[in-house]
């Protein structure tokens, strides 16, 4: 019989991490308060040793196994997070760790592993997602006999994720209304329904999933635990083709609902908690936030509070991830446009088509022999979005014919 996680499980868990992991801030918002009307609280796990919630559920199962596992060694698969949380309780409990993460996995993550792991630790690179790197990691645990933590699917592990629910309620002075929630492989969520059931009932829990890696919203609509054939892997932290068995199960029975929200809007809430508060989140730990405005409710004079769950993110992103924002809010647009190839042709395009505030970003053009048209590739950021109208009509006028590649992702894919 599959066994659950408890609130007597949870409770252990809160002592043996009691002198490992940061009981981190929860911080009213001011900004996100004014916005919505409510009371917006910020769980900052990005404060954590390991800048994530996952040393949590990590080193209370780590912390649990027998002195045989110790010595024959223990093994993970991550993307990134999870590893890093493993890594510091391998140094920490002093056990030999294999850990498996992605080849994509960005070089920050796999860096900062090393460090927390020190001697204590290997770090094998391999597979393209979390999916194809855990079943590498899995097949080396059993034919080595070491014991596999996985990073969401282990009662042990959501137990201590969970610690961060009886955090939240120890910090409020009343019950949430509102908690969001991330969603990768659902460990974190499944803990947290596990804790606020039972504590805090009329609390309504939300999970948060990036668009492009609905593997949790999918199951659900399914009934069943399905495994996602395509996912954007921008949110590598959620970007999960499958959830775990146990997650899916408390979820189906107990979650009050799960939104999704554009890989856009998150880069454009990541841009803003650091423009605006001078924090550094990464795109999953940045997930719940970009949900708020999608909640179909009034938020007016509520409760309400928002898991940070990592601030992880690699500063080399940072032009993608600003990329990515001015897209989705519809400020940067690119275009395949004919040119005549004659003297002039660009100077009356700059002068004739270009608004007063609209710049070109982007300018790929080379002049072909015996033709009378050549293709430039052009980039070109507006200050407001209604600015796009005016900007195609005036191509039009000036007979430049066009393809926009906004709303072609075979070949925008290649631009960001």
């Amino acid at each position: 019989m599959k066994s659950y996680p408890s609130l007597e499980g949870v409770q252990k868990a809160a002592l043996c991490l009691s002198n490992v992991s940061k009981r981190t801030p929860l911080e009213l918002n001011k900004r996100l308060s004014d916005t919505t009307g409510a009371s917006v609280f910020i769980k900052r796990e990005d404060l954590q040793q390991v800048r994530s919630f996952k040393i949590r559920g990590a080193y209370n199962k780590i912390s649990s196994l027998s002195s045989e596992e110790y010595s024959k060694g223990i093994i993970c698969a991550s993307a990134g997070n999870h590893a890093q949380g493993f890594a510091f309780s391998c140094n920490e409990l002093q056990i030999q760790g294999d850990v498996y993460m992605p080849a994509t996995t960005p070089q920050q993550k796999v860096t900062q592993v090393r460090m927390f792991g020190g001697a204590f630790i290997q770090v094998i690179l391999i597979g393209d997602t979390y999916d194809e790197c855990q079943t590498v990691a899995l097949r080396a645990a059993k034919k080595e006999e070491k014991t596999f933590i996985h990073a969401f699917d282990d009662v042990k592990v959501i137990e201590g994720q969970a610690t961060m629910a009886l955090e939240i309620l120890e910090q409020t002075s009343k019950p949430f209304d509102y908690v969001l929630v991330p969603v990768g492989g659902g460990g974190l969520i499944s803990g947290m329904i596990t804790v606020l059931k039972a504590l805090s009932p009329s609390t309504k829990i939300i999970g948060v999933e990036p668009e492009g890696a609905p593997s949790m919203s999918q199951s659900l609509a399914q009934n069943k635990r399905i495994s996602l054939k395509t996912m954007d892997r921008f949110v590598d932290g959620a970007a999960i083709r499958q959830v775990g068995v146990i997650p899916f199960e408390i979820c189906k029975q107990h979650l009050d609902e799960i939104i999704t929200v554009a890989e856009g809007k998150i880069c454009q809430t990541i841009l803003d908690l650091y423009n605006k508060e001078g924090i550094v989140a990464e795109p999953a730990g940045a997930l719940a936030i970009a949900g708020l405005e999608s909640i179909n409710a009034d938020l007016q004079n509520k409760h309400v509070a928002l898991m940070l769950c990592g601030g992880n993110n690699d500063i080399l992103r940072m032009p993608e991830i600003s990329e990515r924002a001015l897209i989705y809010a519809n400020l940067k647009h690119y275009f395949l446009i004919d040119f005549p190839q004659r003297a002039g042709a660009l100077k009356e395009f700059v002068n004739q088509v270009l608004g007063p505030n609209d710049d070109i970003t982007h300018f790929e053009f080379s002049k072909k022999s015996f033709r009378n048209n050549g293709k430039a590739l052009i980039g070109i950021q507006l200050v407001n979005a209604t600015d796009l109208k005016h900007l195609v009509e005036r191509m039009e006028i000036h007979n430049f014919k066009f393809e926009y590649l906004n709303e072609k992702q075979s070949l925008f894919q290649y631009l960001i």
